[in-house]
């Protein structure tokens, strides 16, 4: 049984912002493709946005990496996590790909039309748990997650932000208690609302497929891409966005006052400035917190939504673990 973990210091850092609260596991509905064979890693550095090969690497090789898959317009198709199960460069490359569990046939269908004749094997792994584990700051909490982990086949730091805690991959029906002590399953919502009031996106409908702009959704402070690689479906757009250097809009945080009237604010939703300019438009969201595609030239305004006739005010920020010259 493999466990891979490192303590994140940015990670503890957030953690004092919990103490006194123990670690909340999260059941997450997000689906676990195995890819294995020889040419797992130059098979998937073809069809993603982020160097897959840092996974076979030797000396160094990261446990998760963040990606997405593109079209060939350069618009997100699927958003992944990757994960490393295999010990030493020497192992033949086994990796565990995360996705929302609403496109896991297609993804299947997608990853096998370029398959072609690729040393690759490609399953789903229903045998398998995901869970979003949140640190709380007991004493020793945060650095005794791997002590804790011996059922785990893996728990690792998120990839994509250190607010996001970490991913913990296990059997079904492992006992959560005995694999992180003092832990608590949580409800999912909450999981959903930490990561709208942090502006993390995850699953289609937080990033459309055929719609979401890659950098637009912050892919690159998600670490989620590669510069440097070679060529992949999808990469002349993004490379292109990426060197002129003009990002008109992104995914931000959104909060709306509590109680929202009625059903709540749908998908969609055409956000406007108070001189009912165009601002953007809302992607989904859980009770007051939600994300939403923004013109940054508006973020510091004013903005609304109709909602049934009346206009809702809502307010945008800009997360603290973005690059402090981010919405610039």
């Amino acid at each position: 049984m493999l466990v891979r973990a490192i303590t994140a210091p940015g990670l503890r850092r957030w953690c004092r912002g919990r103490r006194g609260t123990a670690a909340a596991c999260f059941p997450l509905g997000r689906a676990l493709l195995g890819v294995r064979g020889a040419e797992a890693a130059v098979f998937l550095q073809g069809l993603l946005t982020n160097d897959v090969t840092q996974l076979v690497a030797a000396g160094g090789a990261p446990p998760a990496l963040y990606a997405h898959a593109l079209n060939v317009q350069g618009r997100c198709l699927y958003d992944v996590i990757l994960y490393r199960l295999h010990k030493s460069p020497a192992e033949e490359p086994h990796i565990l790909l995360e996705c929302d569990s609403g496109v896991l046939d297609s993804i299947q269908k997608h990853l096998k039309l370029y398959k072609i004749r690729r040393k690759v094997t490609i399953a789903p792994c229903p045998d398998l748990s995901l869970w979003a584990v949140i640190p709380g700051e007991q004493p020793g909490d945060a650095s005794s997650l791997p002590k804790c982990a011996e059922q785990a086949l893996l728990l690792t730091p998120d990839p994509r932000a250190d607010v996001m805690g970490w991913r913990l991959i296990a059997k079904q029906g492992a006992n959560l208690s005995e694999i992180i002590p003092g832990s608590q399953v949580g409800d999912v919502q909450d999981y959903h609302r930490h990561r709208y009031k942090q502006g993390i996106p995850e699953g289609v409908k937080d990033l459309p497929p055929g719609v979401a702009l890659p950098l637009e959704s912050n892919l690159a402070f998600l670490n989620g891409i590669s510069f440097t690689k070679g060529c992949y479906i999808g990469q002349e757009l993004t490379a292109r966005t990426h060197h002129m250097g003009v990002i008109r809009k992104r995914l931000l945080p959104v909060s709306f006052p509590a109680p929202l009237p009625g059903p709540g604010v749908p998908e969609g939703a055409e956000i406007l400035t108070e001189s009912g300019k165009p601002a953007g438009k809302f992607r989904a969201g859980a009770g007051e917190l939600g994300i939403a595609l923004l013109r940054l030239a508006h973020v510091n305004e004013a903005l609304c939504v109709d909602l049934g006739g009346d206009r809702v005010k809502l307010r945008a920020s800009t997360p603290e673990w973005w690059p402090k010259a981010a919405a610039k």
